[in-house]
């Protein structure tokens, strides 16, 4: 019977989560508002559809390892490893400064010292899940306000650990002392180690000889066993599930088989993602906040408000930029989930008493639901903050002492990426002066160690455009992986320079139109160039003119890739690459060592009558002989010039070609 109470409680949770998401797919809502009220009304509090959380409970920890683990996925560890000692610092200080202030308000309150900081490690955590599935969803994941935010949540879930711990030293227990504490999170730190470097030597091995099997159940079994298992040891080192996964996606990440593994687990991450947000929302108390709704708005005020002032204050600090502070600041604002873990920990030690618990839940299941409503706001806040307060360009903003400004007609690189740091070796190279701007300070110190005219800043700031010269300047190149500062900074820069030509490297297909319409020259989606350069190479197997293929290229670009998103080529346009296809063109052939026309003359080989081609000129030792005879004959290194239609072109090929690469290469015909 209890087998059936568990399928009717899924079904319940799987009809709720297909209702909502297409419910506010058609409102344009954010799904994950959906699902935490869906738990608020499907729980027991609400509507008691289902009456005990414990076995949605269980699916909804499946889907927290399953949506870090496939964040970790699109990470990799050489994205992380440059930011590790601002994430690093960046972490403590958010979490040392935000439990203090917590702290202080609870004194002020009337609370114990003990419990005010016990309250300000429930507030300092922010929800990995819901900010990383948000960042995802917006693909931001690879900004830098995504990648910061990465490493500050993955160190908040570090934290858990001493959080736990020294718990019961807040109750004043007799049972915990400091040496145990210590020793504890030393043990819980080289078993988190060990993990690591069992699975980034093992794991890449493993994988490699299973998908050698080629059968994709089995590598499927292997990657989510992979994940749990990850995921399990790292709870048993009094860690946090969601790390575990996190490490298990990282470490696979670098392996070739990423891409698959991504496609074959999405679907089983949205589901149970969608089932983990409906069972925070079940847990809370509708009578409670029907009761008392002016105080649980008061205590989300009062959450968000401390959280986000004290990561604009750290933030601000180490970047210097009221805009990413801001963004972050409302991205992390609200309480985590594993605060929900510390609250029950600190219920039975005393810390969180029945008058206090239904307040904290409310505070922290509502500014869950504001998150996605905060984060999609969080560009009109920042960049409107930053104008009002008319903030000085930052350190490091301008030219470096000791140098010169640029020449006019210099180009401005936003952003030392590698497609920055690839455009400014090619541009060193060819003697073209050039100014780069980066809000990393890792990259800008590698940057200028290795004697890079680099600025740190954010090129959204006018004021930074301006330290750079952009009155000078001939070009921009706007290289980052933030698709709201991308605009902004292009809107910028045609207001300073109506006549500057602005480039710009997207990921976003959506954003191309936008870009172009507030002024960009060009925009350069990754994806579509990818397959420009795909159609270019197909057109070339086909013999086209290289000229032919260059006018193609040309006319996908300038018509702003409107092929590639489905929009169509005009029919004139198509006629004419139709005759190109099944015209009379040109083509040149290598003669081998080993082929049928080695050492044979012209007439023997008879390719007019064999193919249809005729042999125009031939090129031997860098000389052209025009028209050869038929009496010509062919030697190794030869280089025939054909003219014929392009079916002509290949059935000559296929005769010159020796026998084994033109049986290996079977699929001309």
């Amino acid at each position: 019977m209890s087998d059936i109470n568990v399928l009717e409680q899924l079904l319940i949770v799987l009809t709720a989560t297909l209702a909502i998401v297409f419910l506010f797919q058609k409102l344009r809502l954010p799904p994950i508002v959906g699902f935490l009220l869906a738990g608020i009304i499907i729980g027991p509090d609400g509507t008691a559809l289902i009456q005990s959380g414990d076995q949605v409970e269980a699916l909804a920890q499946v889907g927290v390892v399953l949506l870090l683990f496939t964040i970790g996925l699109e990470f990799s560890l050489s994205q992380l490893l440059p930011l590790r000692l601002t994430m690093i610092g960046a972490g403590i200080l958010q979490i040392v400064l935000t439990t203090l202030a917590v702290a202080v308000a609870s004194l002020w309150s009337g609370e114990p010292l003990r419990v005010g900081l016990f309250n300000g490690f429930l507030v300092s955590l922010s929800s990995t899940a819901i900010v990383l599935k948000i960042y995802s969803e917006r693909r931001e994941v690879h900004s830098l306000q995504g990648r910061l935010a990465t490493g500050i949540l993955l160190f908040q879930d570090l934290c858990i650990v001493p959080m736990v711990l020294l718990i019961p030293v807040l109750a004043q227990s007799t049972s915990a002392s400091w040496p145990l504490v210590g020793w504890a999170l030393v043990k819980a730190l080289l078993f988190l180690s060990a993990i690591v470097l069992g699975a980034r030597f093992l794991l890449p091995r493993l994988l490699r000889q299973v998908a050698l099997l080629k059968n994709r159940e089995l590598l499927m079994l292997l990657v989510v066993s992979v994940c749990l298992g990850t995921a399990w040891l790292t709870a048993q080192a009094g860690l946090s599930l969601a790390l575990g996964a996190f490490i298990a996606g990282l470490v696979i990440s670098e392996s070739e088989f990423s891409h698959q593994i991504i496609a074959d687990v999405l679907p089983l991450r949205d589901c149970f993602s969608g089932i983990f947000f409906i069972s925070i929302g079940m847990l809370l108390d509708l009578d409670f906040l029907a009761r008392d709704f002016t105080g649980a708005l008061i205590n989300l005020l009062w959450v968000v408000g401390i959280k986000a002032a004290v990561i604009v204050l750290v933030i601000g600090a180490l970047y210097r930029s009221l805009r990413l502070g801001v963004a972050l600041g409302m991205s992390l604002a609200q309480v985590g989930e594993f605060s929900f873990i510390l609250a029950d920990i600190g219920r039975g030690y005393g810390l969180l008493g029945p008058t206090q618990e239904q307040p904290f839940l409310a505070a922290a299941i509502l500014s869950m639901i504001a998150t996605p409503f905060l984060i999609q706001s969080a560009r009109r806040w920042s960049f409107g903050l930053e104008k009002l307060a008319g903030l000085p360009p930052g350190k490091g903003a301008g030219p470096e002492k000791g140098g010169s400004e640029p020449d006019a007609g210099h180009v401005i690189v936003v952003g030392y990426g590698l497609n920055g740091q690839n455009l400014a070796r090619v541009l060193k190279e060819v003697g073209i002066p050039y100014r780069i701007l980066d809000m990393d300070p890792d990259a800008v110190r590698r940057a200028r160690a290795a004697g890079e005219p680099i600025s740190f800043g954010d090129g959204t700031r006018p004021e930074l455009l301006a330290a750079v010269a952009i009155d000078r300047a001939r070009v921009l190149v706007i290289a980052i992986s933030d698709p709201a500062a991308t605009a902004y900074m292009v809107s910028q820069a045609r207001r300073l320079r109506p006549d500057l030509h602005v480039i710009v490297r997207t990921r976003y297909l959506a954003e191309i139109e936008h870009l172009y319409r507030l002024g960009a020259n060009q925009v350069i989606p990754e994806e579509f160039e990818t397959s420009v350069e795909i159609f270019a190479r197909v057109l070339q197997e086909y013999h086209l003119p290289r000229n032919v293929i260059s006018l193609q290229v040309d006319l996908i670009r300038k018509e702003h890739y409107g092929t590639l998103r489905g929009l169509r080529f005009e029919g004139k346009r198509l006629d004419e690459l139709s005759q190109f296809l099944t015209g009379t063109t040109t083509d040149t052939l290598l003669i081998l060592e080993d082929s049928p026309a080695a050492g044979q003359e012209l007439e023997k080989l008879d390719l007019r009558s064999r193919s249809g081609v005729t042999v125009i000129a031939v090129v031997r030792a860098g000389q052209s002989i025009h028209n050869p005879g038929p009496g010509f004959r062919l030697a190794v290194g030869d280089i025939l010039v054909l003219l014929g239609s392009h079916k002509e072109l290949d059935e000559a090929a296929l005769l010159l070609t020796p026998q084994g690469q033109s049986e290996e290469g079977g699929g001309r015909d």
